[in-house]
């Protein structure tokens, strides 16, 4: 009787001492989630990656006390697809194409956003668990997104996902298989778009545009408008958008002009009168940086570089045009 009672009371302290673990996990991770905003406004890039690195082994250790914590999915899929993009891809890009070093950081950019797409379709499944069987075609994903995601919230979950999919098709276009299947990553940031169009200053509406000027065939007069769309709603303040005009759109156009005009006005911007972007402003002008030398725009674009610029200082780039909303790109 009395070694029952003893297993019995160890049982009760080993559920106990879980109960209480995870209510301090998903006490921690809420805090996280809603102070990680601070990171954006830190202009050092190196203690940007530093602070990004140690964000992401503590969410990895505390995923796996509490595997079913969505704050803790939330921070890993939004946290690996940062680390991706703000540094395992910004160092693939300043090194020389097909070098060694090259090959390494776009080995660990494409694991980050592999990992990300992994716990962005995990935490998808406490909502539903049809995502695999939804992915027959385009009409079925984009039926099952909008029968299981209905709420704001959800905007910002989807849009990791989406974009760390994005991303991995971007950094693999050498194979089919991956790149056949881009309209599901777009699928999801389209509908991350419809639940909160103004999540992350507009994040999805630029990513959206970047999409639909994939390629010369593409859609450029539906990107050229939304790159516009996205430049007024940020009041031209996210130079990410800057970036993105004039490397996917302006590039493909062959519109030295344009491209030029929207890369100087990036690095001119200044930086305090958008503390809340700092960091991704810190690393839009690097970026805009290397696609103004002139051996990348002559190779990347196509521009005749023996020819003088035409761009007016000063004035900003883009076209006016007119009162539109991010309903009329739905």
């Amino acid at each position: 009787m009395r070694r029952t009672i003893a297993v019995f009371a160890l049982a009760l302290g080993l559920s106990q001492t879980s109960c209480i673990k995870k209510a301090f996990i998903a006490s921690q991770a809420s805090g996280t989630r809603e102070a990680s905003s601070a990171l954006d406004e830190i202009g050092d890039q190196n203690v940007a990656r530093t602070a990004a690195m140690n964000g992401l082994a503590q969410f990895e250790g505390m995923h796996k006390l509490s595997p079913n914590n969505e704050d803790v999915l939330f921070m890993l899929t939004k946290g690996w697809v940062s680390y991706g993009f703000a540094f395992a891809q910004d160092d693939m890009e300043q090194t020389e194409e097909g070098s060694d070093a090259y090959e390494e950081h776009k080995r660990l950019a494409t694991f980050a956003f592999e990992r990300a797409i992994k716990y962005g379709l995990e935490l998808m499944s406490h909502e539903d668990e049809g995502f695999e069987a939804s992915r027959k075609n385009d009409a079925t994903l984009k039926t099952w997104l909008k029968e299981n995601f209905d709420d704001k919230d959800q905007a910002q979950g989807l849009f990791w996902a989406g974009y760390a999919w994005l991303a991995r098709v971007n950094l693999l276009r050498d194979q089919p298989a991956v790149v056949g299947e881009l309209w599901v990553g777009v699928a999801m940031i389209e509908r991350s778009y419809e639940l909160d169009p103004e999540y992350n200053n507009y994040v999805a509406l630029t990513a959206l545009a970047a999409y639909h000027a994939r390629a010369s065939m593409a859609e450029l007069d539906e990107a050229k408008r939304m790159f516009e769309l996205a430049l007024q709603k940020t009041q031209r303040k996210n130079l990410l958008v800057h970036v993105n005009y004039a490397t996917r759109y302006a590039c493909l156009k062959g519109d030295r002009n344009l491209y030029e005009s929207l890369l100087q006005e990036a690095l001119k911007f200044d930086e305090t009168t958008a503390p809340k972007l700092r960091l991704g402003n810190t690393i839009s002008k690097k970026k805009a940086k290397r696609a103004l030398d002139k051996k990348f725009m002559a190779s990347t674009c196509g521009f005749d570089m023996s020819k003088p610029s035409t761009v007016i200082p000063d004035r900003p780039s883009g076209v006016d045009n007119g009162d539109v909303s991010p309903e009329d790109f739905l």
